[in-house]
């Protein structure tokens, strides 16, 4: 049995029966649509520095921390070389005199070469394989040296341990061979002797075959001798070319005259 009610609470009731229907998105016009949360519009919170200004920050401070690390190591070469220094003067190498002939027969000391850079290495120019070699590389030095702009010249000099064979004339022959500036120096047994003393050089013929020949056994380096004539550096054969010119260059550009 149906009952009909009847007034106000009728009413209410069938609209709680019958809810109307959801009105769709599209209904409710564009607003549904493009509605978006208001911080993405660039209108929420200010924010901090730009990512420019922090990268400028950083780079700064990492140019600045490389500045620092750079000058401390130089720092540190710098006093490392002054102490090798210091020891080898106190060993007393090189501090002795020679005097000597060149190879165009003009007598030499070391007071000549005051003022210059030199490279000195002894030797013999009856030397199979080992002299040349050294000698070529200490020309190599020479010039790498000279093609860098704005460092001074660099006396290259060939003193003989050899001076029975090498007189004045084997020692103009042999230099030829290798750089125009090259100087040989050679000169009586005593001299030699001499002048091997004050670089510590050891040297000694060996026996004589039977075509009178013979080698002599003696230290191998070059020595680095700075612009006051005073030993400053010695360089092996375990060294190159290139790694000598660097230590060459640094002693340069730390040197300062005692003199």
């Amino acid at each position: 049995m149906l009952l009909l009610a009847r007034g106000p609470k009728a009413k209410a009731w069938l609209w709680l029966c019958h809810p109307k229907p959801p009105i769709p998105p599209r209904a409710m016009g564009n607003e549904a649509l493009h509605m978006r949360p208001r911080h993405l519009s660039g209108q929420g919170p200010p924010q901090g520095p730009g990512l420019r200004i922090r990268l400028l920050i950083t780079a700064l401070f990492g140019a600045g921390l490389g500045g620092a690390w750079l000058a401390a190591r130089t720092e540190k070469e710098q006093w490392r070389q002054q102490r090798r220094t210091e020891a080898l003067r106190q060993a007393a190498v090189g501090q002795g005199d020679f005097s000597l002939l060149d190879h165009q027969g003009q007598a030499r000391c070391k007071a000549d070469f005051r003022g210059q850079w030199v490279l000195m290495y002894f030797g013999f120019t009856h030397c199979p394989d080992i002299c040349p070699d050294e000698l070529e590389k200490l020309v190599q030095v020479v010039q790498q040296l000279e093609a860098k702009p704005g460092l001074p010249p660099v006396q290259p000099i060939f003193i003989t341990v050899d001076p029975e064979r090498d007189d004045v004339a084997a020692m103009a022959r042999y230099v030829q061979d290798f750089h125009p500036r090259l100087l040989g120096l050679t000169g009586s047994a005593e001299q030699v002797a001499q002048a091997s003393r004050s670089y510590r050089v050891y040297y000694s013929a060996g026996p004589k075959d039977a075509d009178q020949d013979y080698i002599v056994d003696h230290s191998i380096a070059i020595y680095l001798l700075n612009p006051d004539g005073l030993f400053t550096d010695y360089y092996g054969r375990s060294k190159s070319a290139e790694q000598i010119a660097d230590s060459v260059q640094r002693h340069m550009a730390a040197f300062r005259s005692v003199l």
